[in-house]
């Protein structure tokens, strides 16, 4: 696997699928308008006869929709010949169907819009005018053969606004889509986040509901309860030392940290002219610790096969009276794991923000002390008992100093580096080998990453988990930045932040 990424062939057409209800046209046409691209509802190609059938309450056979489907496929043709790029929405039941639709046009990319019965049904009801009634829903449901593994379909839940669908099937393309540029705001994709209903997860345990990607040899499992990264693994071998289904999460292991990262001194900060007191979660030090949202279930936006989308809303409350909108997506590609943290300040007052998260990464050591660290870093922050920063200082000529790579040994750490080296492509990049040097793997810091926390897990409550990873916490402030500003983000209302990390696997095969 590479530090830098691939390029992945963009397609030439979208074909938009779903049942009666889940928004096909309006979805289609407004993808067709953030791409710039031709759009056409297949409901335009059904010749009068199946029009007339349909208002007349009667359901569609397979002999109806050939010529139906036949006429759609023309269209299609007619456009890649003619090289133009196009959305289509078709309801597309049937594996056929979609197959019939595909097959000889390899530009063509699925997109299925999942909702669920219920919500289906109670749109259907409030439309009028329509040749197709609600009555025959029933029979699409019956008919219905979701879109399986094979089909790489990119699956987005439909019980939020037309806008935040379009967000999260743009999200899901990522480059390929080269979609013309939308600020993030209320009606982006997380801003109405939808039900974690669906094909793809799995019964609720402890940790929620969660979801399997797969790319190649890689999988990586997401979790509902604070949209936690539990597990990733290349070809069996575990990248995370993370947490096993069932289990609960300990030692903030994998979660997202919201709105601040790392600790707040007292939980007390003067924001806006307000002296401001946040619940204090790490009672041994005094301190409130790593945000508001690692225990809160988020909800699934988008799916794919390689990727996820789950979003959440961050309410007003006591320590922080501002409302907040969040997205993460998990992709895995050729260059392993990439996650892309979104918040934006839905509000109507300015909003002190922070973000990180807390994977611990592991070569296959029984413990770290042989793992080769190598933080391409120019200061570390001092700190006092409490973790709490005390000053910056040079890492030259200390134990901190990990720029060209050494093994920890005994090195206790839980400790912030700034001053971050970036390559040229503006990565910087930490890394932990095996100390054969035969595999290891590279914590990327792009976007949104101004320091990183190395944490070795010496005070683990768990004394079986204590130097079993390295914690390599991408951060976008240092602890205390509420109190002290130093690297604060501050999110006018409308406001939009986004933090940009990755795992890249070398060795592995």
């Amino acid at each position: 696997m590479r530090d830098a990424p691939e390029a992945e062939e963009p397609p030439r057409l979208l074909l938009v699928v779903g049942v009666s209800g889940s928004g096909k046209s309006t979805v289609g046409r407004l993808l067709a308008e953030r791409l710039g691209w031709t759009y056409r509802d297949a409901d335009a190609f059904h010749p009068e006869a199946n029009r007339a059938k349909m208002a007349a309450g009667h359901a569609l056979t397979d002999a109806d929709r050939a010529p139906w489907l036949a006429a759609i496929a023309r269209w299609m043709d007619e456009a890649i010949a003619a090289g133009r790029n196009a959305v289509v929405t078709c309801s597309a039941l049937k594996r056929a169907y979609r197959d019939s639709l595909r097959t000889g046009r390899p530009g063509v990319l699925l997109v299925y819009l999942h909702g669920s019965p219920e919500l289906l049904r109670s749109r259907l009801a409030g439309r009028h005018g329509h040749f197709f009634p609600s009555a025959l829903l029933r029979s699409q449901l019956a008919d219905l053969e979701e879109p399986m593994p094979d089909e790489h379909p990119l699956v987005v839940e439909v019980d939020q606004p037309p806008e935040a669908v379009v967000t999260g099937v743009l999200s899901l393309m990522g480059p390929r889509s080269g979609a013309r540029s939308r600020p993030d705001g209320p009606d982006a994709a997380g801003a109405v986040p939808a039900d974690a209903g669906g094909g793809g997860a799995v019964a609720p345990d402890p940790s929620g509901e969660s979801w399997r990607l797969s790319h190649g040899k890689q999988h990586a499992v997401v979790v509902q309860l604070g949209a936690a990264l539990r597990e990733y693994a290349v070809n069996g071998r575990p990248v995370l030392d993370g947490f096993s289904a069932g289990a609960t999460v300990t030692g903030g292991r994998g979660q997202l940290l919201v709105p601040w990262p790392n600790r707040v001194g007292d939980g007390r900060y003067t924001f806006g002219g307000r002296s401001l007191q946040l619940p204090l979660t790490e009672v041994e030090r005094n301190n409130a610790i790593h945000g508001l949202l690692r225990w809160t279930l988020w909800k699934l936006l988008a799916r794919t096969g390689d990727a996820v989308t789950v979003g959440t809303t961050l309410c007003p409350q006591p320590g922080y009276p501002f409302l907040l909108d969040v997205r993460v997506e998990y992709r895995l590609g050729p260059d392993g794991l990439g996650t892309a943290v979104h918040a934006t300040n839905v509000g109507t007052a300015p909003a002190p923000y922070g973000v990180g998260q807390h994977p611990y990464v592991t070569v296959g050591t029984e413990l770290v002390d042989s793992a080769v660290l190598t933080v391409p870093a120019r200061y570390v922050l001092r700190t006092d008992a409490r973790g709490l920063p005390t000053g910056r200082e040079p890492v030259d000529g200390t134990p901190y100093d990990l720029r060209a790579g050494r093994a920890l040994g005994g090195l206790r750490l839980d400790t912030a580096f700034t001053g971050l080296d970036r390559r040229p492509d503006g990565w910087a990049v930490v890394r932990l080998a095996h100390p054969d040097g035969t595999r290891g793997v590279a914590v990327r810091l792009g976007e949104g990453t101004r320091c990183v926390q190395v944490y070795t897990g010496d005070t683990l409550g768990d004394a079986d988990r204590r130097r079993r990873g390295v914690a390599v916490e991408p951060m976008s402030c240092p602890p205390d930045a509420f109190r002290s500003g130093t690297d604060l983000t501050v999110l006018p209302p409308g406001g939009s932040h986004v933090l940009r990390w990755g795992l890249s696997p070398w060795g592995y095969a």
